[in-house]
């Protein structure tokens, strides 16, 4: 769902100010998801350039899910738009065409929104900026974008004009047909004269409109050969989603009336439209789906513009046309080389074609030697992203798959890319083909971070951060000094699409356990780690049955209580089969205490749960005040008995094992994850994304919730209702966010405020004599036999919803004050009385305990 902005009145000593701090990517490297689009400019090389490196062009890659990135010279990416995804516009990381002016290489253009049908409330927009994607202007549309929607590998559906840099078209979806602007991307208007729509649906019974919307126009094309017309180009073809009498239209006198191009091919999709000037032809790669997870019969077509005849090039034909087609890379320094490639040949791997006569005859990257013997024409490096290597190998599909965006470097015969379901490869060494017929093909992802994060784990004396995320089930990084190295591995063991949850061991903290999301029978969907998540064993599990969800694990190791999606909340002992636990709701939100063995918290609706036999059992806790939907619980990673629950009106603590709650400060409302975190000192900072002074934002606080600070600046996170949150426990003033669809940041510094309030309460760390029966054996990795399952989860997994972490109705925290007695002394900012409030009534030296509502007042 989709949270209203409301920015509460709050009081000055309350209110939020801007912290410096400095966000960067954890560094998973390597992609992680689909890039359905890359677009070179025609001219103009980035730079700088240096001796070893002539630079290459200037570029841009669009993800379904993670926003644009920029090209550097150096084969790295840069992401071009985290300024303008805040939780308002977080449908801006769905890209789904973008469009570079010919004339002018500092101006971008794209296509934004995530989907067309309800997942996604906001029409789309044409964002444009006049400097590489630094800043930005927006054009709202009237309707909706689907940069995660079927089809999205199509295209560019975005096209400027190479004789007038004013005039734009833009392919629309859900049949809203052609527009055009004259005003450099600013205004757009429909294109009366163009009736085609693109009436194909890929499955008109999916009633949740993700299948059922019509896949509309696919691409656009100018034909810069052709005379100008009253300064604009003249002759322009626009593909659409239609395989009945047309697909393909064309336009000779400047968009002023259209129509079918005569002899075309009418069976399939059109998926990419390119033009070779010197060659005056257009060639299109066609596929019987809309991809990028269909399409199992396709053809390669070249259309002499000046003869005006169609030319049948398919690089194969009978049984070995099992495929469709997709990426089509066009060099333009020497006419008639071309590379096209299976859209998706899901065994034994991809295909890659490569012509240098005009499509007439065609070279493999591949062929059979003698079954199941392959003779490979090229090398994989996976230097920048280690943990590809592994993923590839476990499959056979090592060149990918869902390839749609495949371009030649237009000044660079030997630089290439094409985006996959799981990276970005490319090379510098294309012409080989043609010679030694062996290239060279890199991981050229560097700098795109497109995870979809689902949890985040900060272990005090254990992993500095364990990530679970979306398709690419999870990786490990053990210190804060690695956070800038790509790992050499992924979770393993069991190997699983996605994990939703991840938590460890608040005593042993070497201990983890993670969960996936697979209804599957086969792979056991829970995973034990006794080396802080190196290496697994799969886990306990019912077969056949709980999958997704969160999961917790006891202070000692020995319990896992698992809230599945699918089977209720469940509870597993000493690694024995689950079983379920019934005074806890269904889809509850978990957490265990991380000091207290026997602890574990949970939250349904307005009601807190508190178990103290291990999880056996679940009776109610404190009360949350007026709250009715508890999102997040986060126990205090070294104080046992203290309890965080953040809620829809606010925040809560608990100093008792959650038996009595009282709200922090109210300047925070609306909460969703909320994390802990050390601070300076012993002192421990609480970080959460709410509603306050500054809007829907991440806020930090040092003094126990007292005073809230804005420390999310201008870096977008996307929805902060799908934002993950974790403090370090290890690194003091660290801090990481996991977003859906750009990674995980960290940022560091110091959190403005009065320090964070330790409570007296606490319990002995000392844990029971009960050891884990976790066995540190490794077994042998499941292998992954079919990628059509992680790379389908990308479109459900993005969606607005909140995942795992956030309960059916989520909960609040309120905050239980230090026991004091009544002569002890507030520091400065600190809580001196309010309801319920049992601390200090009396403020330090110089300070006045000053009312700030009934239930907070703070020495000022």
């Amino acid at each position: 769902m989709k949270y209203i902005l409301t920015i509460p009145l709050l009081l000055a000593a309350a209110a939020s100010v801007r912290a410096a701090f400095t966000w960067q990517n954890v560094k998973i490297g390597g992609g992680g998801g689909f890039v359905p689009g890359i677009v070179f400019h025609p001219k103009t090389k980035a730079l700088p350039m240096t001796r070893s490196n002539s630079g290459q062009g200037v570029a841009y890659a669009r993800t379904d899910i993670g926003g644009l990135y920029r090209l550097n010279s150096d084969d790295s990416w840069t992401a071009v738009t985290d300024s303008i995804t805040t939780d308002a516009g977080w449908n801006k990381w769905g890209i789904d065409a973008v469009a570079l002016d010919p004339s002018d290489p500092n101006k971008v253009y794209a296509a934004v929104g995530m989907y067309t049908n309800s997942w996604d409330p906001n029409n789309g927009a044409i964002i444009r900026s006049s400097d590489k994607g630094a800043t930005w202007s927006t054009s709202s549309l009237s309707f909706k974008v689907g940069g995660n929607m079927p089809g999205r590998g199509m295209g560019e559906r975005l096209a400027v004009d190479p004789q007038n840099s004013n005039i734009l078209y833009f392919g629309a979806r859900s049949g809203n047909g052609l527009w055009k602007s004259t005003d450099a991307g600013a205004t757009w208007a429909k294109v009366s004269s163009f009736t085609a729509v693109g009436t194909y649906i890929p499955d008109a019974s999916d009633t949740s409109g993700y299948n059922s919307d019509k896949i509309g126009l696919t691409w656009i094309t100018f034909d810069s050969t052709s005379s100008p017309l009253n300064g604009a180009t003249s002759r322009i073809f626009v593909g659409t989603a239609d395989n009945t009498t047309a697909s393909v239209y064309v336009s000779n006198d400047a968009g002023a009336t259209w129509s079918p191009v005569a002899g075309q091919p009418v069976k399939y999709f059109p998926h990419k439209g390119k033009l070779q000037p010197t060659e005056k032809a257009l060639y299109v790669t066609y596929a019987d789906g809309a991809g990028p997870y269909d399409g199992t019969l396709g053809a390669v077509y070249r259309y002499d513009i000046a003869a005006g005849t169609w030319k049948d090039i398919t690089p194969v034909s009978g049984s070995d046309l099992y495929f469709g087609f997709g990426g089509l890379g066009v060099d333009m320094q020497k006419p008639g080389t071309l590379v096209v490639a299976s859209l998706n040949s899901w065994w034994p791997d991809a295909q890659l074609f490569r012509s240098t006569d005009s499509g007439t005859t065609w070279s493999k990257i591949w062929d059979w030697a003698s079954y199941p013997t392959q003779n490979l024409y090229y090398s994989i490096s996976t230097t920048k992203a280690p943990w590809i290597s592994p993923f590839i190998n476990a499959d056979t599909k090592h060149l990918g798959w869902m390839i749609e965006a495949l371009e030649i470097d237009p000044l660079d015969s030997d630089h290439w890319l094409y985006g996959t379901g799981l990276t970005l490869f490319g090379g510098h060494d294309l012409t080989k083909w043609d010679t030694v017929h062996n290239v060279t093909i890199q991981v050229l992802a560097d700098g795109i971070e497109e995870m979809s994060v689902q949890d985040l784990q900060s272990a005090p004396s254990g992993p500095e951060l364990l990530v679970a995320v979306g398709d690419d089930n999870g990786f490990i990084f053990k210190s804060s000094d690695v956070l800038g190295t790509s790992p050499s591995t992924y979770w393993q063991n069991p190997t699983y699409a996605t994990s939703t949850s991840v938590d460890y061991a608040g005593n042993k903290p070497a201990n983890v356990v993670r969960v996936g999301n697979a209804a599957s029978a086969s792979v056991q969907q829970i995973g034990i780690s006794a080396d802080g998540g190196a290496t697994w064993n799969i886990g306990e599990s019912n077969a056949g049955g709980p999958y997704g969800g969160i999961v917790a694990y006891s202070a000692d190791a020995d319990t896992v209580v698992w809230s599945t999606s699918s089977n209720g909340v469940l509870r597993s002992q000493y690694q024995s089969t689950f079983s379920a636990v019934a005074s806890l709701p269904s889809g509850a939100v978990i957490a265990s205490d991380k000091r207290k063995n026997g602890y574990f918290y949970g939250g349904s609706g307005a009601t807190f749960y508190v178990s103290s036999d291990i999880g056996v059992t679940f009776s109610k806790g404190g009360a949350l005040g007026s709250s009715t939907s508890i999102r997040d619980i986060a126990a205090h990673p070294t104080t046992a008995g203290e309890v965080w629950v953040s809620t829809d009106v606010g925040i809560f603590k608990s100093a008792d094992f959650g038996a009595t709650f009282t709200q922090v400060s109210t300047a925070l409302k609306d909460t969703q994850q909320i994390a802990l975190g050390l601070g300076s000192g012993s002192s421990w900072n609480v970080y959460a994304f709410g509603t306050g002074s500054a809007g829907n934002k991440l806020y930090a606080s040092s003094d126990s919730g007292a005073t809230w600070t804005d420390i999310q600046g201008s870096q977008g996170f996307g929805s902060i209702s799908s934002c993950k949150l974790a403090g370090s426990a290890n690194k003091a003033d660290q801090v990481y966010v996991g977003t859906n669809g750009r990674g995980v940041f960290y940022a560091s510094g110091a959190v403005a405020g009065g320090g964070s309030v330790t409570t007296t309460n606490k319990v002995s760390s000392t844990t029971s004599s009960t050891t884990s029966k976790v066995s540190s054996t490794t077994v042998s990795t499941s292998k992954v036999t079919s990628t059509t399952t992680s790379t389908t989860l990308k479109s459900t997994s993005t969606t607005l919803t909140t995942t795992a972490r956030t309960s059916s109705a989520p909960t609040t925290k309120t905050s239980s004050a230090p026991s004091s007695t009544p002569t002890a002394v507030a520091q400065h900012w600190g809580q001196c009385g309010g309801i319920g409030w049992t601390g200090a009534t009396l403020c330090a030296s110089g300070y006045t305990c000053s009312k700030q509502n009934d239930y907070y007042w703070q020495c000022l």
